[in-house]
């Protein structure tokens, strides 16, 4: 088999080695492997963690509109029960009251879908918790398309957008259930405002109890060091990234994956080395293009380092009821969509 021609690039077959992982994430050794991989949902790890925070600070309170179950605050509740507040469907209530009691000491976390907060109350959280400059952790459940049949109505896909705006607010997306159980703990005792997006479908836990988390330090998760193309992904198409990378190696197109959780602070140093040596970046994400986690990797490299990007998430449009596996299936979000996409950039 000869070398492909691909928009004037060339790649040779390549025989993959056992894996190209990033020995020093700790990450689950059975991650090719779908079958042997536990599945949970990003908003589980979250409540663990909310828990191991609330242990850990007695200054950690949660207050919910009425989602306690969907967002998993019940486990904090059953846990701390004088330390959670239940504040009924009022999302503007919801921010303005976490912002009051930021502001004596506590470390509030505020939980509802994202469709509604930030979604609904984003002009609470833009004037009493981001111009205040005080710790509210604002939790979004049930983002993106993989919310499923609850329909466009519940499927926040603007909600990157939204926060990543605000002076002060750090904003991350966690890549798997684990991942969201540190973001939980790190945000907890970050000191700022702080948006922490989540699932509802069960999506595959490929990081460990070991995988370091920093707020602020993206990962390559897989590395190619004769890569030309790099693909920039947040939360679950970061596995499914990854998925596409090796099928994409076993055709002879080298490709590193990088995971950026944290959206805001943007680390640009760590995402100009990631791609100094690329031909095509690739941002992926369950999101409006428009203002997402793709328009802040553009946004850094046009003034460092430019390149040629390819954006993957929705396409100026809401999304639509089903089954969340063929929602994302529809949309491009899987490691199909994803390979065929590269593909085609390349003109393959």
């Amino acid at each position: 088999m000869g070398a492909l021609q691909t928009g004037g690039m060339d790649y040779l077959p390549v025989k993959i080695e056992p894996n190209m992982l990033n020995d020093n994430l700790h990450l689950n050794t059975d991650l090719f492997d779908t079958d042997k991989l536990d599945k949970a949902a990003t908003r589980d790890g979250f409540g663990k963690g909310l828990v191991e925070a609330g242990e850990k600070d007695p200054n950690v309170v949660a207050l919910c509109a009425d989602l306690a179950e969907s967002t998993r605050a019940e486990w904090f509740k059953d846990a701390f029960p004088d330390r959670y507040i239940e504040l009924g469907v009022a999302e503007q209530n919801l921010a303005a009251v976490g912002s009051g009691f930021a502001n004596y000491g506590k470390v509030p976390f505020i939980m509802s879908y994202a469709a509604f907060s930030p979604g609904r109350n984003w002009e609470q959280i833009r004037s009493t918790i981001t111009l205040n400059d005080v710790p509210v952790k604002i939790v979004g459940a049930h983002a993106g398309v993989s919310v499923g049949p609850d329909g466009a109505t519940h499927q926040a896909l603007e909600d990157i957008a939204i926060t990543r705006v605000l002076p002060n607010m750090t904003v991350v997306v966690p890549a798997d259930s684990e991942e969201a159980r540190k973001a939980t703990l790190a945000i907890a005792a970050n000191g700022k405002p702080s948006y922490l997006r989540l699932a509802r479908a069960k999506t595959p836990v490929f990081t460990t109890s070991d995988t370091p988390f920093v707020i602020g330090e993206p990962q390559v998760v897989y590395q190619d060091e004769e890569a030309r193309v790099g693909i920039i992904a947040c939360g679950s198409l970061v596995y499914q990234s990854m998925l596409a990378a090796k099928e994409l190696e076993q055709e002879g197109i080298k490709v590193s994956v990088i995971n950026l959780s944290t959206i805001k602070p943007m680390n640009a140093e760590a995402i100009v080395d990631f791609v100094e040596n690329l031909d095509l970046v690739v941002t992926a994400e369950e999101h409006q293009i428009a203002g997402g986690m793709g328009s802040a990797v553009a946004e850094v490299l046009s003034a460092a380092m430019p390149r040629r990007i390819a954006f993957i998430g929705m396409q100026d449009r809401y999304g639509e009821s089903g089954d969340p596996d063929q929602l994302l299936e529809h949309f491009g979000f899987t490691k199909d969509g994803i390979v065929k996409r590269i593909k085609e950039e390349l003109g393959k």
